[in-house]
Parts: structure tokens; C-alpha cells; sequence
């Protein structure tokens, strides 16, 4: 098993930080969900870079995952969720580009599973046309992956993961018990059983004048100053694992 995703911030396990700051995700905990299932090493790279578009995505990421040696036997790929957030989105066109990255697969005989991001919509400035605009991308991905008798995980959809505690302070990303969720998901539409992850219901999630002020100038103004200067989250970042790395099998006990 030769396993690579790619994609943006949600591939790349942004929320999910280890102690020493970098970050893990679900693709992380898939690649040793995978291992153990199948007790034996799996070689994973991660070449998700946070901020990306969808088109960079499938092109230059793809095109550094296909060129691995050996060839991957197995590619995660989601986008879009940054195209979303930006004037202008041409759903169309995200899902032509999402169908080349198909067919490049299936000519390289690589199996290829398309995931939808969770739904952030709810808590976050200008949620209702994230979500409008989300809602659509994933109906007509999922067209898609049943033409083509793809795997497709639907985690937009998935109503447990819209509740404020699988999310990270910026609402944008999920937080470890999020990536949890997304992993166990993926690695049961892989085949191998795995009960969704789901956290113990919380207070309800109360907003104060205070909390969604210090949230605005924490999270989203420096947003939105990146974007008055065309800069992204990712500039300057390279992949966490742009080659093979070898993921043991955990001994059973």
C-alpha cells in the first residue's frame, strides 16, 4: 500500500497540531488506520499545502504524487474549499478540474478517493454563501465519483461535524476530535470497519460580545489583510512528506 493526499489545510491536518507544532490530521491517521489493518508498513506522502486552490491542487500536486516511485496505489484529493471562499467561484469549472484529476488517475492505473470538506459554515462570517456554495460543489463531486464508481466520503454533509467542538478556535479548521471523525470515515469507506468518531455532547456553544469580538481581530482580520495583499497561508510551504514515509503497523496486543 502506496498512499499520498493531497489537497489544502484540511488534507494537511491544520487544527490538529502535535506538541511540537506541526500539524497531523486525518490523512495522517489513515495512513496508520491503514497500517494496522493491514499489518504491514504502508508508505504515505502528504503533499497538501494549506491555502491552495483547487487548480494547484490538481495539478501541481498531482503531478509531483504521480510522479512518486513507486507509483502510488492509492490518492485522496480535496479541494475547493478555498475557491469557496473567494468572489467569484465557478462551480463548473472546480468540477471539470476535478474530473481531469479523475481521468489522470485512471490512466495511471491509481486509485483515486474524493472526500468533500466538512461544512464551517454555521459560526462563520458570511456562513450562508460558504455554505450555498459548498453545498453545490459537493452534490456535483459526488455526480461525479458515481460516474466514474469512485469512493466519495461526504463529510460536508455529515451533521455531527458541524457542532462548534470538533472545530478549532478559527471555525475554519477542525480540531483533533474533527480529524478523528474525517479518519474513521475514510478508512470505513476503504473497507475497513471503523466507528465514526463522535465526542460526548457539550454545553451549547453561547457567543459573547467579547468572545466574537477578540475572535474577529484574532482570526478574521488577519484573513482578510492576506487577502487585500494576495498573500495565502501556504506561501513559501512545501508538503509535509513530499516522499515516501515508511508507517508501521502497530503490534497487536
Amino acid at each position: 500500500m502506496r498512499y499520498v493526499a493531497i489537497g489544502d489545510s484540511f488534507t494537511e491536518g491544520v487544527g490538529d497540531e502535535l506538541p511540537d507544532g506541526s500539524p497531523r490530521g486525518w490523512a495522517d491517521l489513515v495512513a496508520a488506520g491503514l497500517a494496522s489493518a493491514l499489518g504491514q508498513t504502508v508508505q504515505y506522502a502528504n503533499l497538501a499545502i494549506r491555502g491552495r486552490l483547487l487548480e494547484p491542487i490538481v495539478t501541481e500536486q498531482l503531478d509531483a504524487a504521480l510522479a512518486l516511485s513507486p507509483a502510488p496505489t492509492l490518492i485522496s484529493l480535496n479541494g475547493g474549499g478555498n475557491d469557496m471562499m473567494r468572489p467569484g467561484m465557478d462551480e463548473r469549472q472546480l468540477v471539470a478540474l476535478t474530473e481531469r484529476a479523475v481521468r489522470r488517475c485512471a490512466d495511471a492505473g491509481v486509485r483515486l478517493l474524493l472526500l468533500s470538506g466538512a461544512d464551517p459554515s454555521a459560526r462563520l462570517p458570511f456562513g450562508r454563501t460558504v455554505h450555498r456554495r459548498g453545498a453545490a460543489l459537493t452534490k456535483a463531486v459526488a455526480e461525479l465519483a458515481d460516474r466514474h464508481d469512485l469512493l466519495f466520503v461526504d463529510m460536508f454533509n455529515d451533521v455531527e461535524i458541524r457542532r462548534a467542538a470538533y472545530w478549532s478556535p478559527d471555525r475554519l479548521h477542525l480540531n483533533a476530535a474533527g480529524h478523528q471523525r474525517v479518519a474513521s470515515r475514510v478508512l470505513d469507506a476503504l473497507g475497513h470497519p471503523t466507528t465514526a468518531h463522535a465526542i460526548a455532547p457539550g454545553p451549547v456553544d453561547r457567543r459573547t460580545l467579547s468572545a466574537e469580538a477578540r475572535y474577529y481581530r484574532e482570526h478574521v482580520l488577519p484573513w482578510l489583510t492576506r487577502r487585500l495583499r494576495r498573500r495565502s497561508s501556504g506561501d513559501g510551504r512545501t508538503g509535509k512528506h513530499v516522499t515516501w514515509t515508511p508507517v508501521e503497523a502497530l503490534p497487536r496486543v
